[in-house]
């Protein structure tokens, strides 16, 4: 991977929770045309900004144009999630007292490596799926963003959903962060906590629960990573990396639930999408896509989960809201991520451009759940009260619903 394994830590023969999806979709067949067509993403927009004059980007000796960047694509610096396996095209620069940083919003995110050559960015075009970028870490005063389809050669796999797109990778790494074994994990909010965030510093509480984050092998011939209460308890990067080297002192563990949620449900929009603009069949992957999006197959939280960052609290402020003052951002954190378990990304540009029979397809099954006609096993996880608050929010705040959805609410 020459560019940007950053937000997916490398290619990996690994399986995620949910369906395989199996045969990579075609790239380039005129119904998709990815590498022939501009980005209308939210960098592609940060660049036309900048060729009109209309945004300017500061470079600092310390974080080159990292902070500018992050302004311009209105990300906040306590998304800040960092991992130390090497596990990127920049690895030579990466130990585990100096990990690589990764940033994020709802459809776009920035990858930091201290003295890299370059800043690496992604964002959820509206329907050609992940675009990847890097921007050169020298002052200029013309700076670019480059597309780099290159990258599809780690962002394009089974784990992708066989789309472009991104996945979040837990590993077994050594002292130097080096990935051993063969034992991995791509993680979704599917995946129990004990299987998430190896490579990655974690700061906040898990309570009781176990995660290989903190964690790293001490010596050769060891093959389980040593997990206890400090790596589980921690409030900041002291003692574990250079914290003033980066933005804030934080790895925060809700801001890492919440980006592996959002990897795995844009990667099955954009395949619902891609399918039917093939004309193949798309209503497996729809179906799936809104077991995914009501958190069909969370495991409960058995002890709060508590960050260090401000992220949570930022976040559950976040959203349009209904007349009650509930919005799909507010946070749960005591036996689940969302208070209200529907996916947020509802509102994103990715979601509104879904083909017409795709969005019918979905908004017909949302329905049919939240309203309670559908009670199978698959959405036990939501109560009557879930679906009728769901249902109540999505009403008052997602334009373009059906007229049988307003009809029933």
């Amino acid at each position: 991977m020459k560019y940007l394994a950053g937000f997916t830590l490398i290619f990996a023969a690994a399986a995620i929770a949910g369906h395989d999806t199996g045969e990579l979709l075609p790239i380039d067949h005129e119904a998709i045309r990815y590498t022939q067509t501009p980005g209308d993403d939210a960098v592609a927009r940060l660049q036309h900004r900048l060729d009109t004059g209309a945004a300017k980007l500061h470079f600092d000796t310390k974080f080159g144009f990292l902070a500018s960047v992050l302004t311009e694509l209105r990300i906040s610096t306590s998304s800040q999630i960092l991992v130390f396996s090497k596990t990127s095209f920049q690895s030579h620069k990466i130990l585990p007292r100096r990990p690589r940083a990764i940033y994020f919003g709802d459809t776009a995110m920035v990858g930091f490596v201290r003295t890299g050559d370059v800043l690496e960015l992604a964002a959820a075009d509206p329907r050609q799926g992940t675009i990847f970028y890097t921007l050169d870490q020298r002052d200029t005063a013309k700076p670019r963003l480059f597309r780099r389809d290159i990258c599809l050669q780690c962002h394009l796999s089974p784990v992708t959903q066989s789309v472009p797109g991104l996945m979040v990778r837990s590993v077994v790494p050594d002292w130097n962060g080096f990935p051993t074994g063969s034992t991995s994990f791509v993680t979704d909010h599917r995946s129990p906590l004990k299987d998430r965030w190896g490579g990655w510093y974690v700061t906040g509480s898990a309570g009781t629960q176990e995660h290989m984050g903190n964690a790293m092998l001490e010596r050769p011939g060891e093959d389980r990573l040593p997990v206890f209460d400090q790596t589980r308890q921690v409030k900041d990067l002291n003692g574990f990396s250079e914290p003033n080297e980066y933005l804030t002192p934080h790895s925060d563990i809700v801001a890492l639930m919440t980006l592996e949620h959002q990897t795995q449900m844009l990667n099955l929009i954009t395949r619902a999408g891609w399918e039917a603009r093939l004309g193949r069949p798309y209503e497996a992957t729809a179906d799936e896509l809104v077991e995914y999006m009501l958190f069909a197959g969370e495991p409960a939280l058995t002890s709060p989960v508590q960050g260090t960052s401000g992220f949570a609290e930022q976040f559950s402020k976040k959203g349009p809201r209904d007349s009650k003052g509930r919005s799909l951002y507010e946070l749960d954190l005591k036996s689940r991520l969302l208070r209200y378990p529907c996916s947020f990304l509802v509102y994103s540009d990715p979601w509104d451009n879904m083909p017409a029979p795709v969005k019918d397809r979905v908004y017909r099954r949302l329905w049919e759940v939240l309203s309670g006609e559908d009670r199978s096993e698959a959405f036990a996880n939501l109560t009557s009260d879930h679906r009728r608050a769901i249902l109540d929010i999505l009403v008052a705040t997602k334009k373009g619903l059906p007229s049988y959805w307003k009809a029933v609410s």
